[in-house]
């Protein structure tokens, strides 16, 4: 049996893969930063290098 300890964020527009025992975890997702987990309400992205999501 394989065990999943990476995951890619589930914000459609993110390119990070975050892993799972690190994850913040919203509706049963996981996502890479608390701006990914609430929809980038304040129109900021995630902050990690390479990546530009915002929405």
């Amino acid at each position: 049996m394989t065990t999943v300890t990476q995951m890619k964020c589930a914000c459609e527009s993110c390119l990070c893969v975050v892993p799972t025992d690190k994850a913040v975890m919203k509706d049963g997702k996981p996502y890479c930063s608390d701006a990914c987990a609430n929809g980038h309400v304040d129109g900021t992205g995630c902050g990690h290098s390479g990546c530009d999501c915002h929405s």
